[in-house]
């Protein structure tokens, strides 16, 4: 028997892993725990596939990571071209890898932002979803708004010499989801540097493309959102805790963006973003936390969501909208009022320590959201 006729079926956990190996390049060790299943058994489907030569493990600069073996290429080339060329032919980074760190690091920045992709039902592969970035027009057919679509940046790169107003800029990807378009970060465990003007222009570039030219019909007269994944709350809070210091994340806190939501590495976040592209569970989520509030106050001095019996604005917090909630708290220190915002549990104590003594907290419990939400 032929080794490829050992290669696993497609329905199997083990495909799925050596699929996402495939698209990201190089797999991070520390992303296994959040594919679905046992850890026992993700555990022996990891030695099956090092054992079989399907994976390769690569350590090297305290970075674990696992990569495809020749042969798992030639399999899954053979079997879905249209699905995996893209990622494992010629020289691209997902393909001949460097050795040098940095590179090796934003490959697994990628990974974990398809991890979470993935985790959320969006759409990540190329033989599932339209290519909108085509370089000689969008390719033909209707986009399928009912299930949202991720984009990495060297797909958006397809579009061909337009694509210089994305260098620099530290995008990931975008986001395709029936709520809007979402230029998407990850920062993992670190404070990035932002080059105003290159992710300026990325947005810029977002909105014209797709918000004017290629999606109008769907996207026409919206604004394109930001949305930054991080390894932990931690993050942040630095975040907004440098607000007013020298290290000011203006790119964040000034508004360029509208909306600019925070998620983490982890399965709150992967639910989040499930929440996040879904406007049917969203809008009722929203009409339960109205319960005992009034409607909102557009004209208001702070930004509200809602008010509550006394007047005072109640903001629904629980996205993490980092321009948002730093302008909430900040109106209502220099206000001098009261005010509240509704948070998830697990949320709420990292937002305790930034909103001050005028902001009160309403904590939803994630495990009974996820329960009656997502069962």
């Amino acid at each position: 028997m032929e080794r490829k006729d050992m290669f696993p079926g497609q329905d199997t956990l083990a495909y799925r892993i050596l699929e996402m190996a495939a698209v990201c390049g190089e797999l991070p060790a520390s992303l296994i725990g959040r594919i679905p299943g046992s850890t026992s058994y993700k555990e022996t489907v990891m030695t099956a596939l090092r054992k079989g030569g399907w994976l390769k493990t690569c350590y090297n600069d305290r970075l674990r990571g696992y990569r495809l073996g020749r042969l798992a290429k030639a399999v899954l080339l053979d079997g879905s071209p249209e699905r995996f060329s893209f990622y494992i032919t010629g020289n691209a980074d997902t393909n001949r890898i460097r050795s040098e760190a940095a590179r090796r690091l934003r490959l697994h920045r990628a990974a974990e932002v398809y991890a979470s992709m993935m985790n959320a039902g969006v759409e990540v592969f190329r033989d599932k979803k339209l290519r909108v970035f085509a370089p000689d027009g969008m390719e033909a057919g209707a986009l399928d708004m009912g299930c949202p679509a991720y984009y990495s940046s060297r797909e958006i790169k397809e579009i061909g010499i337009d694509a210089v107003k994305i260098r620099s800029s530290r995008m990931m990807g975008v986001l395709l989801a029936p709520s809007g378009i979402y230029a998407v970060y990850n920062n993992g465990m670190h404070m990035a540097r932002w080059d105003y003007r290159a992710e300026l222009r990325a947005k810029v570039f977002l909105e014209v493309v797709l918000c004017r030219q290629r999606l109008s019909a769907i996207y026409g007269g919206t604004e394109a959102s930001g949305l930054l994944f991080g390894d932990s709350l931690e993050l942040f809070c630095r975040i907004l805790m440098d607000a007013d210091g020298r290290s000011r994340c203006f790119f964040l806190l000034d508004r360029n963006y509208e909306h600019f939501y925070y998620l983490t590495n982890d399965h709150q976040g992967d639910v989040l973003l499930r929440l996040l592209c879904d406007t049917g569970r969203k809008a009722e989520l929203d009409r339960i936390l109205m319960q005992g509030l009034h409607e909102k106050d557009e004209g208001f001095v702070v930004e509200n969501d809602a008010m509550d019996e006394n007047g005072n604005p109640v903001l629904f917090g629980y996205f993490l909208d980092i321009p948002r909630i730093n302008q909430f708290c900040t109106a209502l220190q220099i206000q001098d009022r009261q005010g509240t915002i509704i948070c998830f549990d697990f949320q709420k104590e990292a937002l305790a320590g930034l909103c001050g003594r005028q902001v009160e907290l309403s904590a939803i419990s994630f495990e009974k959201f996820e329960r009656r939400f997502f069962p």
